[in-house]
């Protein structure tokens, strides 16, 4: 089964339906890698430990990685996002919002329905990780690209 979750239209991982007392951990490592896919994303993007809930549960994510100058484009989500700051330097910004800056252990939470990108500053890379959850089987609506004006503003 293919969910499409995070801030790219990647094949995530479904957790099988378990009962209510069984945990299920899944290996670091035992998921591949994934490019950002080019109509989402500028620049060099890799997403990794992809996961999605099952059941009634509607969360889903993972780590995204951008290289120096790489972003999503513009897009928002029905239930919000947090991101989870874990590496580098990044930014965020939310449409006509000033550019913001984003480091390690910083958390970013983008309220429902909020057009927005995020990425790497223009010579650091950053990597955080991404959570939403689905409404419909869908928690991301993509729009235009990211223009370079933007994006050093």
């Amino acid at each position: 089964m293919k969910s499409y979750v995070l801030a790219a239209a990647v094949s995530v991982m479904t957790i099988p339906a378990y009962s209510n007392s069984e945990i299920v951990v899944t290996r670091a490592g035992s998921q591949p890698s994934s490019a950002g896919p080019a109509e989402n994303f500028t620049g060099s993007v890799r997403v990794d430990s992809r996961f999605q809930g099952s059941g009634l549960a509607r969360i889903g994510g993972g780590t995204v990685t951008f290289e120096p100058g790489a972003r999503t484009a513009w897009h928002s989500h029905p239930l919000g996002q947090t991101l989870i700051v874990t590496a580098g330097v990044g930014r965020v910004q939310e449409w006509d919002g000033p550019v913001q800056e984003i480091r390690p252990g910083d958390i970013a939470w983008i309220p429902p329905g909020v057009k927005h990108w995020h990425g790497a500053s223009m010579t650091n890379g950053m990597s955080h990780i991404a959570i939403s959850e689905s409404v419909d089987g869908s928690s991301v609506s993509w729009m235009e690209q990211v223009s370079e004006e933007q994006y050093r503003n």
